[in-house]
């Protein structure tokens, strides 16, 4: 897994601990948000195991039911697909849990929390910009209208397409990624629409230059 994007989900997490109008935060607070952010992940770990096994129980019930219970051929292929989507919906649950013990322990290195905290400053400092440049690159939206976690993806690709030379396909492709993780189902076509308008912005401003 790359550092990087694991210190951009740390400092989503991590900055959403945060009340919207605290413009600036201690360094100890900051990092308690980590520490809290990584406590987060690891519960999600256990609460990933614990409906997995839940959801692989009741398909093997649905599928001894559809033997046992079904009045004929139709209703015994209903519970047989409830089954299967049960199952395939603990294997997918099963497979994050699997994939967050790595993120956990990368997440506790040095450079990553670094990385995570530079981001989280980032905004902080220069959130007057980041907004400013959001703002005109949103289309019947108010920055502050969006949902938090949709504002916090898009403050981090652009401060790091501003401040931190991330090339621009890049800082949208892991926006996309987020907002898939953590936001609702229309999210991330919104996100990809938003960033692309702003990289467009950008690239006429510096022409403009």
């Amino acid at each position: 897994m790359q550092a990087r994007r694991i210190a951009r989900e740390l400092a989503l997490l991590s900055i959403n601990q945060f009340p919207t109008q605290q413009e600036q935060h201690q360094a100890q607070d900051l990092q308690n948000a980590l520490i809290a952010a990584i406590r987060t992940l690891r519960t999600e770990v256990e609460e990933a195991l614990e409906t997995a096994a839940v959801e692989l129980n009741r398909g093997s019930d649905r599928l001894l039911e559809s033997e046992t219970r079904a009045v004929d051929l139709r209703s015994a292929k209903v519970m047989i697909t409830e089954a299967m989507e049960l199952t395939q919906s603990a294997v997918n649950r099963l497979g994050m849990a699997l994939e967050l013990p790595e993120f956990i322990q990368l997440a506790d290195q040095k450079a990553v929390r670094s990385y995570a905290l530079e981001i989280i400053n980032r905004i902080n400092s220069d959130r007057a910009t980041i907004n400013q440049l959001l703002t005109d690159s949103l289309v019947d939206w108010q920055l502050s209208r969006l949902a938090q976690i949709d504002r916090s993806i898009l403050q981090i690709a652009v401060a790091e397409m501003l401040f931190f030379e991330v090339p621009d396909q890049v800082a949208i492709n892991e926006a996309i990624e987020l907002a898939k993780r953590y936001s609702g189902d229309e999210a991330h076509r919104f996100i990809n629409g938003v960033l692309r308008r702003v990289t467009n912005r950008m690239k006429t401003q510096s022409q403009a230059n």
